[in-house]
């Protein structure tokens, strides 16, 4: 019997295009997406790093683009966050235990609240007992480490906790300390199906 729910948030709640940021990037002159960016991007998630660093270490591959193209371009990732999907929540949340668990940086999170407006992020964020950041947290998924905190910091049981992601590297490994998982598929599923999929 699921009685917590740990929620992604970006493609399970606020649609994102991956693409868009790739592309404006590369519009600003970066060849390619590459492990050293990557690794920038994972430092930066994890709070290891500061904006200006991360910032600057992209604008180390493009020195032609500004700062502030830059981060214009990797804020084009995210795109809406339908209504429909926050009153769903808000149902959920009279019924469940719920929080929040992101892989995502200090930038993204600014501008979604700048964006939404802070009635909506507000109503959003009050949904979940707890939020949890991977910049905030200094860990991110698929490490295991980061959903035994949770779970510990809460006094969670796994096997009565639903782990919700769209991304199968992160479900597996919830799913291999015991919690239970839904891996979303992005543009055939939606988090409003969970329960015509006989999750709970």
């Amino acid at each position: 019997m699921i009685d917590t729910i740990i929620f992604d948030f970006g493609d399970i709640f606020i649609n994102l295009d991956k693409q868009a940021t790739v592309d404006g990037l590369k519009n600003l002159g970066l060849q390619e997406w590459n492990k050293e960016l990557q690794q920038l991007n994972f430092s930066f998630e994890k709070g290891e790093i500061s904006e200006e660093q991360f910032l600057n270490g992209i604008q180390k591959q493009i020195p032609t683009a500004s700062i502030k193209e830059i981060k214009k371009a990797w804020n084009a990732v995210l795109l809406d966050f339908p209504l429909y999907r926050l009153e769903f929540l808000q149902l959920l949340s009279k019924k469940y235990r719920l929080f929040l668990l992101s892989n995502t940086d200090a930038i993204h999170i600014s501008r979604f609240e700048h964006k939404s407006g802070i009635s909506f992020y507000s109503d959003f964020y009050q949904c979940f007992e707890k939020v949890y950041f991977s910049f905030e947290m200094g860990m991110r998924k698929p490490d295991t480490a980061i959903y035994q905190q949770l779970l510990n910091n809460h006094e969670l049981q796994a096997k009565t906790t639903l782990f919700v992601d769209d991304k199968k590297e992160n479900t597996d490994a919830a799913l291999s300390i015991g919690l239970q998982v839904w891996n979303l598929q992005v543009g055939q599923e939606d988090v409003i199906d969970l329960f015509t999929k006989n999750i709970l």
